[in-house]
């Protein structure tokens, strides 16, 4: 059998302990839980790392819709997979925000309206060294070929970030958005033909987030990307266990049973490389 110390760690934790780091869409909430409740089981676990403040708190790197929806169901407890800060398989990239569905001056009038914050013309050649100097926030490149970089006066973190949330919050609630890992625009046109525009978001580091998020603050909704390097997914468990009113300790002996069985009979696998996933 193979040894539990070399599979993700996976643990039963109280759900009032996990804490999300970005600003939730509640709309999402409603269809996860109807599918969580069909299947009766919680297909992928979160994956949390742990504040080194002494609260015993949790923040969620991915997830946040199945926490929100196990938080609104009424569930106490949840699998969550816990990764290390320094675990050298954690990663944190930015994400980049399409904009579709509006026209490109609307765009940039509702990002010349965000207060605290001023635009200035940039051009292509020098968005990657703008997109790095602490004066600057976000790139918005429209989709008419203008492009701005949008500065903010402020230089502490935590007010940076409340001015980031200012910019994302004037498009995200009034039109529609995807996260993208690409930089140019070009390469998104044929995929929205009503693009209105792509922001860049600047990268942060991850003891930065979590000491924003340990203090109470939130980044903004979808701008981390956190990559984990040997992530537990269709670990499908059951939903009774989380839900039942066993104490804690209970469920991880149950939690522990279950691992060792599920090595025994081999339903544990390993990938090395990169896979696609269809199922999802």
């Amino acid at each position: 059998m193979a040894d539990l110390n070399k599979i993700p760690l996976l643990e039963i934790l109280p759900i009032e302990k996990l804490i999300l780091h970005e600003s939730h869409d509640h709309q999402r909430t409603p269809p996860i839980i109807e599918s969580i409740r069909q299947d009766g089981m919680l297909r992928n676990p979160p994956i949390v790392v742990p504040l080194e403040d002494g609260s015993e708190r949790f923040m969620v790197l991915d997830g946040a819709n199945r926490i929100t929806a196990l938080c609104d169901m009424g569930v106490p407890h949840t699998i969550a997979q816990i990764v290390k800060a320094d675990d050298p398989g954690l990663e944190l990239t930015p994400w980049n925000h399409v904009i579709w569905g509006t026209m490109p001056d609307v765009l940039l009038d509702w990002a010349r309206a965000a207060p605290g914050l001023s635009l200035l013309p940039c051009t292509e050649e020098n968005l990657f060294r703008v997109l790095l100097d602490i004066r600057s926030l976000a790139i918005l490149h429209l989709a008419d070929g203008q492009i701005y970089t949008v500065y903010t006066q402020e230089i502490e973190l935590v007010h940076r970030v409340k001015a980031l949330n200012k910019l994302v919050n004037c498009y995200a609630k009034r039109t529609n958005m995807d996260r993208t890992t690409s930089y140019t625009i070009d390469s998104l046109r044929s995929l929205y033909p009503d693009l209105s525009g792509l922001v860049l978001l600047p990268p942060y580091r991850l003891e930065d987030v979590i000491d924003l998020v340990s203090q109470g603050h939130l980044m903004p909704a979808g701008s981390t990307r956190f990559t984990i390097a040997g992530r537990a997914l269709h670990v499908k468990f059951p939903l009774e266990i989380l839900e039942n009113g066993q104490s804690l300790e209970q469920k991880r002996a149950w939690l522990q049973d279950w691992l060792k069985d599920s090595l025994l009979r081999k339903r544990v696998r390993y990938y090395a490389e990169p896979i696609f996933m269809f199922d999802e």
